[in-house]
């Protein structure tokens, strides 16, 4: 098991540190569930490269036999320190549970399935097959809802250079994960990278990219937030949320 101590970790490089604390809370696992646990995955930012520690999360994912009460108890500590070191609790799934909700969890099985690394265990993803028939009908519903959730943050938020910026910056990564799976919903290619999806879909659309990319740019600190005209940005920003969702829904509509 690796050292984390507080002298210890302030040495490490941010990927050090990251993998140092990803080794301790599995073991934390492993030595609270024993033979209960299964497999430890991360999956997300953090496998694509993309992770940005002010922004991202560590997205983990435990597979477990069994998963009753007195079980999930046995992970409580183990958990709770992970949610002290800034991460939300895993997801905690059972291998039946996962054949029987792939229907459901379509986007993010196969999100998981194509981008994963296993911190612990076999590698069931790679066998896992994902019935993808209402993967279409959850992109388009997950799709529709977050363009409307954009709207009310707009109206809510205070008309101010600081709101116009953070409603981008909060939904700028769950935009580019649905454009990925937009893409090849309609036959097009599917993205590797959220900057990939974000230029698809303005050659798709004719939209301009540039307030996403900003605020990718912002995220990854290659851009100050003082260099962009937020009311002008978050204009174009709704504008190609709003002209690729007309565009996915007529696409789709055809197919």
């Amino acid at each position: 098991m690796l050292v984390t101590g507080v002298g210890y970790t302030r040495a490490l490089s941010p990927h050090l540190l990251m993998e140092a604390k990803l080794s301790e809370f599995v073991e934390r696992l492993k030595a609270a569930a024993r033979e209960n646990l299964q497999a430890v995955v991360l999956y997300g930012s953090a496998v694509t490269g993309e992770f940005q520690s002010k922004y991202s999360d560590l997205n983990i994912l435990c597979l477990l036999d069994r998963a009753d009460s007195t079980e999930l108890e046995k992970l409580h500590d183990a958990v709770k320190w992970w949610v002290k070191e800034g991460h939300s609790p895993p997801l905690v799934w059972t291998f039946a549970e996962i054949g029987r909700s792939a229907d459901v969890f379509a986007i993010e099985l196969l999100d998981m399935k194509l981008r994963h690394r296993m911190l612990f265990g076999r590698d069931f993803l790679d066998h896992l097959d994902l019935p993808l028939d209402h993967h279409r009908l959850l992109v388009k519903h997950e799709l529709n809802v977050s363009r409307q959730r954009l709207r009310q943050s707009i109206l809510s938020e205070p008309a101010k250079r600081k709101s116009r910026l953070d409603i981008m910056l909060d939904s700028v990564s769950s935009f580019c994960a649905l454009f990925r799976h937009a893409l090849p919903a309609i036959g097009q290619p599917m993205p590797s990278t959220q900057r990939d999806a974000v230029d698809a879909v303005a050659a798709l659309t004719g939209a301009d990219p540039s307030a996403f990319h900003a605020a990718l740019d912002v995220r990854e600190g290659k851009q100050k937030e003082g260099d962009i005209d937020a009311e002008v940005a978050l204009h174009n920003y709704l504008i190609l949320v709003d002209v690729f969702s007309s565009e996915f829904d007529r696409r789709l509509a055809g197919r």
